[in-house]
């Protein structure tokens, strides 16, 4: 079942989250930024509202919240409304596709992987950016799990989870970078990126078709 409840009520709320924490949202923009590609035609799977496929560029947004496609679209992004297990677009539709924070919230990681495989061409890239739950900040936001109103439902991973949903899905990880390698409320400044996992807080991985 699509966890779009909180979303739609509290989009402003979620969006704010952008601002009141800069610093770790501009150095995850900053890690992400070494894996996507400039051009190409791109999707974000779970675009919410913008925050990422604007900045990076990513001309296209699916998400299932309707209130979050309305912040996407003022953001100038093109959005569809869909689910990231059944995703409404043809075979060999993208050239990239981008999915940051939403493998946390589908029902099905790896129908969204198959899916996303599926409308990738031959030689199109992933690249996924989460949370590592092994992490400080992962670890924090699993104890706190009941109390937040976004993460309430969330299933939270580590880096060789994903890496072996990639790998299921036909996916090679071709690299690895982190970032937030403090608490979040520490983090008034941008933080590095660092090659690797283990350290961070916030993963990104990209990887290209098998």
């Amino acid at each position: 079942m699509t966890k779009t409840g909180p979303f739609d009520a509290h989009s402003e709320r979620y969006d704010n989250w952008f601002e009141i924490h800069r610093a770790a949202y501009i150095s995850e923009l900053l890690a992400l930024r070494r894996f996507v590609p400039w051009d190409g035609h791109g999707l974000e799977i779970g675009v919410g509202t913008g925050r990422f496929a604007g900045p990076l560029g990513v001309a296209m947004g699916l998400d299932p919240s309707d209130a979050m496609l309305s912040r996407a679209n003022a953001r100038g992004i093109k959005t569809t409304k869909g689910i990231a297990e059944a995703l409404p677009f043809p075979d060999g539709s993208f050239d990239y596709a981008l999915i940051v924070t939403t493998i946390c919230f589908v029902d099905s990681p790896d129908k969204m992987l198959a899916e996303t495989n599926r409308v990738l061409r031959q030689d199109g890239k992933l690249i996924i950016g989460f949370i590592d739950r092994q992490s400080g900040i992962g670890q924090d936001y699993f104890e706190h799990q009941s109390e937040s109103l976004f993460y309430r439902e969330a299933m939270f991973y580590s880096a060789a989870e994903v890496g072996e949903l990639l790998r299921s899905r036909g996916f090679n990880a071709l690299a690895w970078g982190q970032t937030l390698f403090r608490p979040l409320a520490e983090i008034t400044e941008i933080e590095p990126v660092r090659p690797g996992t283990g350290g961070g807080a916030f993963v990104a991985v990209m990887g290209d078709r098998d």
